[in-house]
């Protein structure tokens, strides 16, 4: 007899018991069905359940208990898997006693009364002083998302830091929700791990959820970069029906940002995509103006401190111009340029929908802002908050500005800080704030405003009953100025903002402003003549 065969002969036969085949589960599920939903012993006692909250509760009693078992058995994968099979049948039998003593739900009145509890549909583990969390704490923290017959559709595990070994305890319950879950909260949930700890903890969390059918993702605060993105590819790839996306804050480069683009199959249902203070520059906004063309229903996009320059400023734009249900859209703090904002207006043409548009420190420029301001005028007729803040604008663009506020009857909020709009643009926009009965917030700090131009704003706002708050901080009113503007506000302090930072003394940056200044004598008789000259220019006129 040679080797072979006597090897052959000492070999002991085996049979590995464990995974159980999908007709063996489902079999199991309909045995249980049937001992929730059939006469016995125990459903005479506490209650028969109807055929659909029994397939409800069997479906998750066994997901659960395969789960259990299925990780017991990772831990011994040497064995046949006899005690991974003990394990699921105990469990089984432990979650469907507990079923059965909890008796069927019935609701009168639409509340939910005896044998049940209120029906919660959001965990949430966030409201706690922000730590790690590893297994221990984990099987405390979670053990309600084990209970059968849970109703949860939201979790948010953000501000917890999650270990190897609690990512461990979440999976098989992951694993066992993820057919009820609808949104999913993951934000800052790695903080301070170590990135080969943080990516496979992404991986563990990816692969439980995958194949889930979510409508809201929030995966911001997490440092991605593109190795994370790709962590999270199993779980991006499975959604289709996803409605908002959250990736703000992570580190997203232009390599991460076409991560992105590829990993997310369908956007169709698409309504939120929130992508702010990332680092993805023209060549990642170029990706991410890829999703915004696949997602035709978007209507709240935040591109933000975003590092992204005119190149991906037009990409974007051209992007948005086919998104006509867009309601919110902030772009706020990018390096667009005059280009940029040329193009960006262009798309807001299509845009009726409007009623948010944050604009602020994009290097408009008065050419980029009075394109903008020309299109808005005839488009946006619902129009809430208006920011252009921190855009070089002057009193080139005022005119154009002022026609496109005038068209805004229901803006609430006006943003125009940070400018060089001085007197002269500053009254011809105040002009037309007189007739908006719904402003409540306006801001015009910081545009070398003296004291004509003070006035005029706060003889615009302060009778308004709903009006809140005027910030004209940072400008160059005299201290005539600052008593006339205390007392137009004595009745209502508040709604003046704080002065602290204003500069009686101020000289404009030009110096042609400089040399007026002395021909005609710095004071206020300069600032009257000026506001006199003012007073009856049209809206819409032309320099």
């Amino acid at each position: 007899m040679d080797a072979t065969t006597l090897n052959s002969e000492r070999r002991p036969f085996s049979i590995k018991l464990w995974p159980p085949s999908q007709n063996t589960r489902k079999v199991l599920v309909e045995r249980m069905i049937n001992n929730l939903s059939s006469k016995s012993l125990f459903t005479e006692k506490y209650g028969c359940l109807s055929k659909e909250e029994a397939e409800e509760n069997a479906k998750r009693i066994e997901d659960v208990a395969f789960a259990t078992a299925d990780q017991n058995y990772e831990n011994e994968p040497d064995g046949d898997g006899s005690s991974a099979v003990q394990l699921y049948a105990r469990e089984c039998s432990k979650l469907l006693l507990e079923v059965l003593k909890k008796g069927p739900r019935s609701k009168e009145d639409g509340k939910v009364t005896s044998g049940t509890t209120p029906t919660e549909t959001l965990f949430d583990i966030s409201k706690a002083q922000r730590a790690f969390i590893e297994a221990e704490e984990a099987e405390e923290l979670l053990k309600s998302l084990k209970e059968p017959g849970n109703t949860y559709t939201k979790i948010c595990f953000s501000n917890r830091s999650f270990g190897l070994g609690a990512a461990h305890v979440a999976e098989p319950i992951l694993v066992s929700l993820k057919n009820q879950l609808k949104e999913v909260d993951l934000s800052d949930f790695i903080a301070g791990r170590p990135e080969a700890e943080a990516l496979e903890v992404m991986n563990i969390f990816a692969a439980a959820l995958e194949g889930s059918v979510l409508k809201y993702l929030n995966l911001s605060n997490n440092a991605l970069g593109e190795k994370g993105v790709r962590a999270f590819g199993a779980l991006l790839k499975s959604q289709s029906d996803l409605e908002e996306l959250y990736l703000m804050n992570d580190g997203i480069s232009e390599e991460a940002a076409r991560a992105v683009c590829e990993l997310i199959p369908s956007t169709e249902k698409l309504r939120v995509l929130h992508f702010h203070n990332n680092m993805t520059g023209d060549e990642g906004a170029i990706a991410i103006a890829e999703v915004v063309k696949r997602s035709p229903l978007l209507n709240n996009f935040r591109c933000s401190s975003t590092r992204v320059g005119s190149e991906g400023g037009v990409a974007l734009s051209e992007a948005l111009g086919t998104c006509t249900h867009l309601e919110k859209l902030d772009l706020r703090d990018n390096m667009f340029g005059v280009e940029g904002g040329v193009a960006l207006s262009k798309a807001l043409s299509k845009h009726d929908n409007l009623t948010e548009i944050y604009l602020s420190y994009l290097n408009l420029e008065d050419e980029g802002a009075v394109a903008i301001a020309n299109v808005l005028k005839e488009s946006a007729p619902a129009l809430e908050v208006l920011d252009i803040a921190g855009n070089d604008i002057t009193a080139k663009a005022a005119p154009a500005i002022a026609a496109c506020i005038a068209a805004k009857p229901h803006l609430a909020k006006l943003n125009l800080g940070e400018n060089s709009l001085k007197d002269e643009g500053t009254i011809q926009i105040s002009k037309v704030l007189e007739g908006h009965a719904e402003l409540q917030e306006v801001d015009f700090n910081t545009n070398q405003i003296r004291r004509a131009g003070a006035r005029a704003l706060a003889q615009a706002v302060v009778q308004k009953p709903g009006f809140k708050l005027l910030n004209i901080n940072a400008n160059f009113i005299s201290d005539e100025g600052i008593d006339e503007l205390k007392d137009a506000f004595k009745k209502t302090p508040d709604m003046l903002g704080s002065l602290d930072e204003n500069d009686p003394e101020g000289e404009d940056d030009d110096d042609e402003d400089e040399d007026d200044d002395k021909e005609s004598g710095e004071g206020e008789g300069n600032e009257d003549e000026l506001e006199s000259k003012l007073k009856n220019l049209e809206v819409g006129q032309e320099e």
